[in-house]
């Protein structure tokens, strides 16, 4: 059997995907484009320092190359990347709609949960689920359907989610997933932006001569989503900064939160949609879809959409573990989830607060007692 990707198997892969669960799929060339532009602006971006402190992004091989500048640095052996992802949308209200002032905002892809036996101290039936993991069960089909259709024994694959040697959103765009938007997410004409990437490394090349097709830009001259980040994590048309991204300042980032970034970040307690929010394109995308309602383990729990930020602060250990282990949450850890939902209190300004805010000024937590206090000033207006 010769051992290439045709368009033929790469409509065989699609209809693989589509029937593990995804809703579409594409192939790319692991192989450099021939300028490598792609490796070089990676490269220009970790040097300008945007990448914050998330240094997983950063990491080198032997002879200092970035290891995400190119997949085949880490994986030499790889000649294709096959790119599945799935829509996470779902009928439910947007972080820039009218929402209760003391309440909260969850990202949409950390509302999932799936159906099982309901725990005495929480409401909902549904329990938590991490995306990494469901992806990861979704990508293993499709690993296998890879190996069966060729020579196990000739073929090497391997899958990731978010953990690869590889920018997925680069991959995605290369194998006609969607096109990189202004926003720097991925955006599928029909589904929007609402995408979970995961991808199956391959030793599989591409066939000689075989171009897949590339989705066009399509974001024209609108600007919405870089004139409503709050914290102008996106400095320009497909750039963000990401060490001012809410998202980022809201998970990722340990420690204190600059000063200058809370206010924007408003009430955001575990990362932001704000960009998404106002994109034209989730707006025509089919929110709701056959293929989002079949995904029975990301599932949105009610509890989590608009969350009482009382709630939240008043979570011992042991509630915040039965809530959020195995979630996405689960990697914030409740300390930085206290922090985030300190300064989302300051930025209501509702003294009704003040409370909970005096108690943790006198935190052990340096990082919270610090945050609480900065947020009784924003209530009670103290310069």
């Amino acid at each position: 059997m010769d051992h290439q990707w045709t368009p033929a198997l790469e409509q065989w892969l699609r209809e693989q995907a589509i029937d593990a669960g995804f809703n579409t799929a594409g192939i790319a060339s692991a192989d450099p484009a021939p300028d490598d532009l792609d490796a070089q602006r990676f490269a220009d971006w970790i040097a300008q320092g945007r990448a914050g402190e998330m240094d997983y992004l950063k990491r080198r091989d032997d002879h200092g190359t970035l290891l995400r500048s190119t997949v085949q640095v880490a994986v030499p052996w790889a000649r294709s990347v096959v790119v599945c992802a799935l829509n996470y949308d779902t009928l439910a209200p947007l972080s820039t709609d009218p929402a209760p002032a003391n309440t909260g905002w969850i990202a949409r892809y950390a509302w999932s949960g799936q159906s099982g036996q309901p725990d005495s101290t929480n409401s909902t039936d549904l329990i938590p689920t991490d995306y990494h993991t469901q992806l990861l069960t979704r990508l293993r089909i499709i690993e296998s359907a890879i190996q069966q259709r060729f020579d196990s024994e000739e073929v090497e694959t391997r899958c990731y989610v978010d953990t690869g040697p590889l920018v997925e959103r680069t991959a995605a765009a290369r194998a006609g997933v969607g096109w990189i938007g202004k926003n720097t997410c991925v955006i599928n004409q029909r589904l929007g932006s609402w995408l979970l990437l995961g991808v199956v490394i391959t030793s599989i090349p591409v066939a000689e001569g075989v171009v897949f097709d590339i989705a066009p830009d399509r974001c024209g001259s609108c600007t919405r989503c870089i004139d409503a980040c709050p914290t102008d994590a996106l400095v320009a048309p497909h750039q963000m900064d990401a060490s001012r991204c809410i998202a980022y300042l809201t998970i990722e980032k340990k420690g204190s939160i600059p000063e200058d970034l809370r206010a924007p970040i408003g009430r955001q307690v575990f990362g932001c949609d704000i960009c998404q929010d106002v994109c034209p394109w989730n707006r025509r995308s089919s929110a709701g879809n056959s293929q989002t309602q079949r995904a029975d383990d990301m599932l949105p729990r009610p509890e989590l959409i608009n969350p009482a930020l009382d709630w939240l602060a008043n979570m011992d250990a042991a509630e915040f573990k039965r809530w959020f282990k195995g979630s996405p949450i689960e990697r914030t850890r409740r300390k930085r989830m206290q922090r985030n939902v300190a300064i989302a209190m300051g930025n209501t300004g509702d003294s009704h607060f003040l409370p909970q805010l005096e108690s943790w000024a006198t935190a052990e937590d340096p990082v919270l007692a610090e945050a609480a206090k900065w947020a009784i000033q924003q209530i009670n207006h103290i310069d």
